[in-house]
């Protein structure tokens, strides 16, 4: 018992990414290390009756009330102390944490730590992964505050869908104001999850929105990318536009995004392209171009990344640029068309996309 509640062996349990709860024949809990208390409440105390470890507010004398037969963790101990065999059991419960009400899954295994079965060790395996999904969800919230704010911008209205693959996403939207002209600007970082959201948070920051030249900005933020010294694997591809309204003139620069910018005016779809490398360490110096071309009023201009492209339905097809100007030729400005896109993209895959689902669309 001396080994498992001195203050050395203390530090060691400390350590560990699984929750460690020690306690006697007594159901006394002698101590609790730093991943316990942390998974279980901010009040939890590290050691006495189980109601305290565990910051339970029932009310009752801990293992006297009738609720305290629904515990799992209290039918585990006894079973162990009983049987003097190692036990386990899965509880699913609600725990208030840091400000934060959390539902977890917890998989408790009781193990005898000694021949007399007066002590017993208890790990709580799980509750290191629920504090990685609450980590998961304040990084949703912080990209959610990347995304454009309003509708209007430059006196250009715009409307966008964001449908990232895991919570946290490698698309990035922009869409700002500079010297009176309406500027997009719509990332794709390679990976999902968290490292690709974090890639799409330095373009965030990297991305030169003082620069009125398209095609500098993007070089730009190719030698920032440099300066990152990722592998390979890891690229970005970006289309960027500049709307004047006034002299009806739409400036952009492309690189290596494979989904064309689209321009739907009287005449019909205008895919247009700009062959350029991606955002990488493939080409360090390469010096990317912005181009230009007249638009008229009542045009519509749609940016979007492949994952709606290569959105895969059942059959394993994917629904394709055609459709894209399908659903743009029947759309009646940027707020009805991403309305049709998201609906259209939900009947094709049933919901279940393959990547990060992005699109922007401007009314000119």
């Amino acid at each position: 018992m001396w080994m498992l509640t001195n203050g050395k062996y203390k530090k060691i349990l400390d350590v560990m990414p699984q929750g460690v709860f020690v306690f006697n024949e007594k159901l006394r809990v002698l101590c609790t290390n730093v991943a316990f208390r942390r998974a279980f409440s901010d009040e939890a105390k590290q050691k006495g009756t189980l109601a305290e470890v565990l910051a339970c507010s029932q009310g009752v004398k801990c293992g006297e009330g009738a609720i305290c037969s629904n515990c799992a963790f209290m039918r585990v101990m006894r079973a162990a102390i009983a049987e003097r065999v190692e036990k386990e059991e899965t509880m699913h419960t609600t725990v208030n944490r840091h400000g934060h009400t959390d539902r977890i899954s917890v998989r408790i295994r009781v193990i005898p730590a000694d021949e007399r079965g007066k002590l017993f060790v208890g790990m709580t395996e799980g509750t290191y992964y629920t504090e990685i999904e609450r980590e998961m969800l304040s990084a949703q919230q912080m990209q959610k505050r990347l995304l454009p704010a309003g509708k209007s911008m430059g006196g250009i209205t715009y409307a966008y869908t964001y449908l990232p693959k895991f919570g946290v996403g490698g698309d990035l939207p922009e869409v700002y104001e500079l010297n009176g002209q309406t500027y997009g600007v719509l990332s794709d970082v390679s990976g999902k999850g968290i490292s690709a959201g974090m890639l799409s948070a330095f373009i965030k920051a990297a991305f030169d929105k003082d620069e009125v030249d398209l095609g500098m900005a993007l070089s730009r933020l190719n030698a920032k990318f440099n300066e990152l010294n990722q592998d390979e694997c890891s690229y970005i591809t970006v289309s960027a536009v500049r709307m004047d309204k006034e002299a009806g003139i739409l400036r952009y620069a492309v690189a290596g995004h494979n989904a064309p910018i689209l321009l739907k005016n009287a005449y019909g779809i205008n895919e247009i392209e700009s062959p350029a490398p991606p955002i990488s360490n493939w080409m360090p110096d390469y010096a990317y171009q912005e181009h230009e071309m007249p638009f008229e009023h009542g045009d519509i201009l749609v940016m979007l990344t492949d994952g709606v492209t290569e959105c895969l339905n059942s059959a394993g097809e994917q629904f394709g640029i055609e459709r894209v100007e399908s659903v743009l030729m029947q759309s009646t400005c940027a707020e009805d068309f991403n309305a049709k896109i998201k609906s259209a993209l939900q009947v094709y895959c049933g919901g279940e996309y393959t990547d990060d689902v992005t699109t922007v669309a401007f009314d000119l």
